[in-house]
Parts: C-alpha cells; sequence; structure tokens
C-alpha cells in the first residue's frame, strides 16, 4: 500500500506517499501514537486509513492485515485519537478575503472568510436513541455544520447534535439553475447577488462532495458508537485538510467531476436539505446585503453598456 508506487497508495490510502510520510510524523510527534511491540505507527496508519476508505469491518479487515480483530479494533481507536489531536494544526486558520481580491466568485464578499452549509449524515445507534436522530427521510442521522474556506480546506466543523439548525438563505425565494445554464441574464440585482453568492458558496458543496467520494463510510455509516462515528467524521475533516494542504493535485477531484457530468449538474452537488430551514435576518444585515446587491447590479449594467 505504502511502498509499490504513489499510485497504489493513492488508491489504497487515498494519498501519495509523501503526504502519508508526514501524517506519519504528525501522528508520532503531535498526536503522541507510538510503535507497539507487534505493530509500528506505520501500519496502525495504513489500517486505520484503508478501513475508512474502503468500510471493512474487523472480521474483514483482519484477514487482509492478518491480526486479530481484537488488535485492529484498538490500534484503530489509539489512531483516531491521535489524528483528534491534530485539530488545531490542521484546520485551516480564516482568512479574510481582501480588498484586492480578484477571485472572480469571491471579489464581491469582502471580509467574508469562506462558505458555511449544514448536511445530514447517517449513523447507527442503539434504538431507544433513534427518535432523536431521524430525520424527515425516515433515515438515522447526525447534523454536521461545516464551514470552509475558498481553496476547499475546511476552517470550522460541529456535528453530532440534535436539534434542527436554521440556516439564512439569500433572497431564497430566486432559482438560479437555468442561468447557471446559459439560458438568461440575471434581471435584478437579487438575480445577480443569488447568482454570485450561489457560486462562492458552491465551494463547501464541492469540498464536501470530494470527502463523499473519498472516504466509503460517509455513504455507508459504521457500526462503531455513535461518539466514535462523530470522532471519525472529524477526523475526515482533518485528513481531508492534510491532503488539500500537501497534495498539488487532488485525485479525487476527477472522480466527483465525474460524477458530477454523470448526474448531469456540474454547478451543484446534491445535499441534504430536509432539515435546513429559513430565518429571518436582522435589519442591519438585510441593509448590507442590499447595498451589496445594488452596487454588484450597478457594475453588472455598467459593463453591459
Amino acid at each position: 500500500m505504502i511502498v509499490e508506487s504513489d499510485i497504489a497508495c493513492i488508491e489504497q490510502l487515498r494519498m501519495d506517499r509523501r503526504t502519508f510520510n508526514i501524517f506519519i510524523s504528525l501522528v508520532r510527534e503531535v498526536g503522541g501514537l507510538r510503535d507497539t511491540k507487534n505493530m509500528v505507527v506505520e501500519k496502525m496508519l495504513a489500517i486505520f486509513l484503508h478501513l475508512l476508505v474502503f468500510e471493512e469491518k474487523n472480521r474483514e479487515i483482519k484477514y487482509d492485515f492478518q491480526w486479530p480483530g481484537e488488535t485492529i479494533s484498538r490500534h484503530f481507536n489509539n489512531v483516531l485519537k491521535a489524528v483528534l489531536i491534530l485539530s488545531s494544526l490542521l484546520l485551516k486558520k480564516p482568512e479574510l478575503i481582501p480588498e484586492n481580491s480578484t477571485d472572480e466568485r469571491w471579489k464581491w464578499f469582502k471580509n467574508c472568510v469562506g462558505a458555511i452549509d449544514g448536511t445530514l449524515m447517517d449513523v447507527n445507534m442503539f434504538a431507544i436513541d433513534k427518535s432523536h436522530h431521524r430525520s424527515r427521510k425516515n433515515t438515522i442521522s447526525t447534523n454536521v455544520l461545516r464551514a470552509c474556506a475558498p481553496d476547499m480546506q475546511f476552517i470550522y466543523v460541529l456535528e453530532g447534535w440534535e436539534v434542527q439548525l436554521p440556516m439564512e438563505e439569500y433572497f431564497e425565494k430566486k432559482i438560479y439553475h437555468e442561468w447557471r445554464r446559459g439560458l438568461e441574464q440575471p434581471c435584478s440585482k437579487e438575480e445577480l447577488f443569488n447568482m454570485r453568492h450561489a457560486s462562492a458558496r458552491n465551494v463547501i458543496e464541492r469540498a464536501f462532495g470530494l470527502m463523499k467520494v473519498r472516504w466509503e463510510v460517509l455513504a455507508k455509516g459504521t457500526k462503531y458508537p455513535l461518539s466514535t462515528q462523530i470522532n471519525i467524521i472529524l477526523a475526515f475533516v482533518y485528513i481531508h485538510n492534510l491532503i488539500r494542504q500537501q497534495m498539488s493535485v487532488d485525485p479525487m477531484e476527477a472522480i466527483l467531476d465525474a460524477y458530477m457530468e454523470e448526474e448531469g449538474d456540474n454547478d451543484e452537488i446534491e445535499d441534504d436539505e430536509d432539515y435546513i430551514q429559513n430565518c429571518d435576518a436582522s435589519e442591519e444585515w438585510t441593509n448590507f446585503r442590499n447595498t451589496l446587491a445594488q452596487d454588484m447590479y450597478d457594475v453588472f449594467l455598467a459593463r453591459r453598456h
């Protein structure tokens, strides 16, 4: 998995050999993970990542690695604890969009730190607890709130609460999928704002889309206790950021693009919206948003003429 080639390492562990070696150094030096009498950290980490990539059960993977299920479970949890310690290193520090930004998606949103969104993730739990986590689609889920920077590195994640989180939507009655397909131009400041706002915040959908294609566990769930499942979600975020930091090309982007092309929509990544609700903006924010939308539209009209 980690010696043959970068291709093999990426296929099995979702990162190249250089990134894997950096990961090893981090879990050793910062996470405090140590070799045991019978297993080195390299193998612990490879087993951990392999379990998350392919969602293999202990009883299956013990044959692959020739270790008892109890031993694999113990090392998995030790690695997970070490990875969680890396949060302060791997979560991206928020950076404001500068005044002189030339990024076409973000230059209008000065002083913004990124995009934020919520999603539902399926989890497994005891029957007595299921009523608190049942969604309107009748799945057993946990809420995950995440925020990321324009480079698709996560800067914040909160997961595991039971109550529904209302998320604010801007000019939420307008739909812009037709405009993005080139069928029409925005004809009001609200439409232009929503188009640009949707284009910028697409980064959060794309970032989470990458996580879903990278880790099969996100799609299938695990049999671990709920607290462990929540910690695994956090670990996904930190490892995602490590890959984005260390690999010049994220191999999962091509897979995500192929998936989106097959689905017939390259602009939006399907997300769980059944728990997201509207909430009223403050008067101060409404005024700020309206002013920004008007400024956008004035410039847009000037360029058209």
